[in-house]
């Protein structure tokens, strides 16, 4: 999670708990409106942290997943390319190895 992820995260936490408190607060003094404003407060921060909690988490989760597919397919490519040159090189020797018999039975 980004540290902009993280400290939004914070943020919202602390807007959720402090207006939870001034919800309890505002209704043991008897004031209802005051404490609704508060509760609906309370939700909001809620909503804001689990929305933000979520985008970050989706953010990361597919690039990593491309990274990986794209190792793997990097690895493979590599592996097949070696595979390549090692042939070229037995099929070189095996050249070099047919004129150097050529060159020998010449008289």
């Amino acid at each position: 999670m980004t540290r902009r992820a993280q400290l939004w995260r914070i943020v919202a936490a602390v807007f959720t708990i402090i207006n939870a408190v001034g919800a309890g607060m505002a209704a043991s003094e008897g004031e209802q409106l005051h404490a609704g404003g508060h509760v609906a407060l309370t939700l909001l921060g809620a909503f804001a942290f689990w929305w933000i909690d979520l985008r970050a988490r989706r953010l990361e989760s597919p690039a990593l997943l491309i990274g990986d597919e794209r190792l793997a397919q990097l690895q493979q490519s590599v592996d097949a390319i070696a595979i390549e040159v090692e042939r070229i090189g037995e099929a070189q020797r095996f050249s070099a190895r047919l004129q150097s018999d050529k060159v020998e039975k010449k008289p």
